[in-house]
């Protein structure tokens, strides 16, 4: 064995394995790309993604631990999405959670810049 090598076993690894899996149709509407980390809160991301945040409340990319998927301007694509584990408290992000998923969410606040995901430039 050499320091460091890694040795696995034969076959395939299943990521998150049994987990329930949700799939939404995303469109970046902005001017410039937008990339969204593996445990990003995918409800949370910036405004000009567009796509049924309501769904996607709780859930978070099911790609590997430390990677991203990147939405160019004007792209629209799939992304497959998994629930957070654990607890289910949510921290951070854009604040629009801060606690436990069980609570039902606040009523959509408009931030000075306009709301580009609800269709309000401004």
């Amino acid at each position: 064995m050499i320091p460091g090598e890694y040795q696995l076993k034969d076959g395939e690894i299943e990521l998150c394995a049994g987990r329930e899996r949700i799939t939404l149709e995303v469109a970046n509407t902005g001017d410039r790309p937008i990339q969204v980390g593996s445990h990003y809160h995918f409800a949370e991301t910036n405004p000009a993604l567009v796509f049924d945040r309501a769904k996607a409340r709780g859930f978070r990319l099911d790609v590997a631990a430390g990677t991203a998927i990147r939405f160019e301007p004007g792209q629209t694509r799939e992304v497959t999405l998994i629930p957070f584990a654990g607890s289910r408290h949510i921290y951070g992000f854009r604040g629009e959670v801060m606690g436990p998923l069980s609570i039902a969410p606040a009523p959509a606040r408009k931030s000075s810049s306009g709301d580009a995901a609800n269709g309000d430039p401004s």
